[in-house]
């Protein structure tokens, strides 16, 4: 393989032609390809000499117990498996071996974290701040501040209130447009009190928006066409304001901007990372301590509409999830919740501190 490094561990070769193909016909990056050298040499060092044709179902299963036994997770063997099993899937029927002998072997279950989600106090916390506020007090905003800090509402808002991945929210149009070069993904219907969405698969659906989304994101159509136009806008300093490093160019032309529902301040639609940096600068001037990312307002979303109604396949619905088991994990958190509040609440839930003890008579 051209560039490729010298090997520690020495490939056979159709190990080194798999990789070849990888590489040229399938167009896999470099930093995937050295994975995969990575765990051949590693199949190749725990066969010790054994040829890859006489390496069976059983030879594998003891090489994963080994790696298990010496402190390799859950996920690294499931990668390593993943690429055993593509090799011999591309060799086999070339060496007229009987199948793949990795086709049948899974990694152990890995552990699965729960989401992380801000309580309501945290929440509540995030969404009432007022930009420019100092010691309680509101100072007067720049413009060109003030459109950023309506529309950075508006988005953290609609995140909370509707339980959207960030791809959904930047994918919003301020309507539906359908013309023989664009059609919407996913819009606002500010009357109805809804967005329509495009989720992960295609799959379209359809969820509230509640009142105080609705009232930050008619404030927001009224300040959007100042952004829209793509005009230079600057801030107290005379940087351009907000996300803006560059010189601003002219108004967007193509309807994929023109029409979204969220703009940055060159007029053109949002940019995923500029959301993600809005709200954690959002989330440090709110006080909130812990690092925000779009992802936590939807878990919190879910978790505080889980803990209110119980009705998890509403949840389900709501956040666009194919499996009813996707969305459970929300229930640990609400168990977890009320594991707290059962903990503070019951005279006999905790133990008591070691002072606060008293013989009995």
């Amino acid at each position: 393989m051209a560039g490729a490094p010298a090997d520690p561990v020495l490939l056979a070769p159709p190990m080194l032609q798999w990789l070849q193909h990888l590489e040229t016909a399938r167009r896999y990056s470099a930093h995937t390809l050295s994975a995969y050298r990575r765990d051949l040499q590693q199949l190749v060092t725990l066969a010790g000499g054994l040829p890859l044709a006489d390496i069976s179902s059983g030879h594998l299963r003891r090489y994963l117990g080994q790696l298990h036994a010496r402190g390799m997770g859950p996920r690294s063997l499931a990668r390593m498996l993943a690429s055993w099993r593509g090799f011999y899937q591309w060799w086999a029927p070339q060496a007229g071996l009987p199948g793949n002998p990795v086709a049948g072997l899974r990694a152990p279950k890995a552990p699965r974290g729960l989401p992380k989600a801000l309580s309501v106090d945290q929440t509540q916390a995030l969404l009432d701040h007022v930009p420019g506020t100092v010691g309680g007090v509101a100072a007067h905003l720049p413009e060109a501040d003030r459109l950023v800090a309506s529309r950075d509402r508006a988005m953290f808002e609609l995140f909370y209130s509707s339980g959207l991945r960030l791809s959904e929210l930047t994918g919003l149009d301020v309507r539906y447009l359908k013309t023989a070069q664009y059609e919407s993904a996913g819009w606002l219907d500010l009357d109805a009190g809804e967005v329509n969405v495009l989720g992960k698969g295609g799959k379209r659906r359809t969820v509230p928006v509640g009142e105080a989304a609705r009232t930050a994101l008619a404030a927001w159509l009224t300040d959007r066409a100042s952004l829209a136009k793509g005009t230079p806008l600057q801030s107290a300093s005379g940087a351009p304001a907000g996300e803006a490093t560059q010189a601003t160019p002219p108004a967007p032309s193509n309807p994929a901007d023109a029409n979204a529902l969220f703009v940055g301040v060159r007029g053109a639609r949002i940019a995923p990372r500029v959301v993600q940096t809005q709200l954690a600068r959002w989330a440090q001037a709110a006080g909130v301590p812990a690092h925000v990312h779009p992802h936590v307002l939807r878990h919190s979303f879910a978790s505080h509409v889980l803990q209110s109604a119980e009705d998890l396949r509403a949840v389900q619905e709501m956040l666009g999830h194919a499996s009813i088991s996707t969305t459970q994990i929300y229930t640990r958190l609400d168990f977890q919740h009320l594991a707290k509040v059962y903990d503070k609440a019951h005279p006999r839930a905790a133990r008591a501190a070691p002072d606060d003890k008293k013989t009995s008579s």
